[in-house]
């Protein structure tokens, strides 16, 4: 492809039709080979300088507590499932297919890192992403149906193609609570990839939820074409502390 229509062609990728009409008459420059030479440059620059903002924009939008990657990962102590898992997931082929993930088990053994770590993958592969924990997306729900914003803030939220909900489990809730969880929830059921963290295994839900019926469809939902992982295992908090207690008193005892 001659510079001239690689040019034009950036153009219509960055909506600039101005320059576009100018690049096909040739008679606008003097010189038409070295112009080109200089805009074909500019207008790469631009491209890749919209595409650096673009993913900086997608990962501050996603609103996630911290950065994590899923390279600062220590594989080899994850659960075996999660070891497992993680090669697909990264090929965020979930996302496409609009499959769940949900990772349960012991605290500390890497779910919300897991999360994180997708989330971002996700961003920088150009995905749009929502992050919260479970306890204030139901706090967001209940203030927007105060102010009568819920049908805007629904349309929003079906239309993510990554919904991350964190700390299902930690905080349980009430009747409204729950019930404005589930009908979000269902909103992306089978369309929509939703990642979901929890400390309870399935059987302990009814425990937040208060109500079996009510319980028993969101677990129906969430696990249909689903990627549940056990996460069950040592704490990387509780193994760090214990590293540092005894690396502490290695010291000291050297003094």
């Amino acid at each position: 492809m001659d510079k001239k229509q690689q040019i034009i062609d950036i153009c219509k990728e960055l909506r600039l039709p101005s320059i576009r009409k100018m690049v096909q008459d040739e008679s606008n420059f003097k010189s038409p080979k070295q112009a080109y030479d200089v805009l074909l440059q500019v207008l790469l620059q631009e491209k890749n300088d919209r595409l650096v903002r673009a993913k900086q924009n997608r990962i501050r939008a996603a609103n996630f507590p911290q950065k994590k990657l899923l390279e600062e990962l220590v594989l080899d102590a994850l659960p075996e499932q999660a070891q497992q898992k993680i090669p697909y997931l990264k090929s965020l082929d979930f996302i496409k297919e609009g499959q769940n993930v949900i990772l349960t088990g012991s605290p500390g053994t890497g779910k919300s890192h897991i999360a994180l770590g997708l989330g971002m993958e996700a961003c920088l592969a150009g995905y749009r992403v929502f992050f919260a924990t479970v306890p204030s997306l139901i706090n967001q729900l209940k203030e927007h149906r105060s102010e009568r914003t819920l049908r805007s803030f629904e349309l929003k939220f079906e239309k993510y193609d990554l919904v991350i909900l964190d700390e299902l489990g930690y905080i349980s809730f009430d009747k409204e609570g729950a019930e404005l969880l589930f009908s979000h929830l269902s909103l992306r059921a089978g369309r929509k990839s939703t990642i979901i963290t929890s400390n309870l295994s399935f059987v302990k839900w009814q425990e937040i939820f208060h109500d079996p019926v009510l319980t028993a469809a969101l677990t129906d939902r969430l696990t249909h074409k689903s990627h549940v992982i056990n996460m069950v295992g040592p704490s990387f908090r509780m193994r760090e502390t214990e590293e540092w207690i005894n690396s502490s008193t290695d010291k000291a005892a050297q003094i």
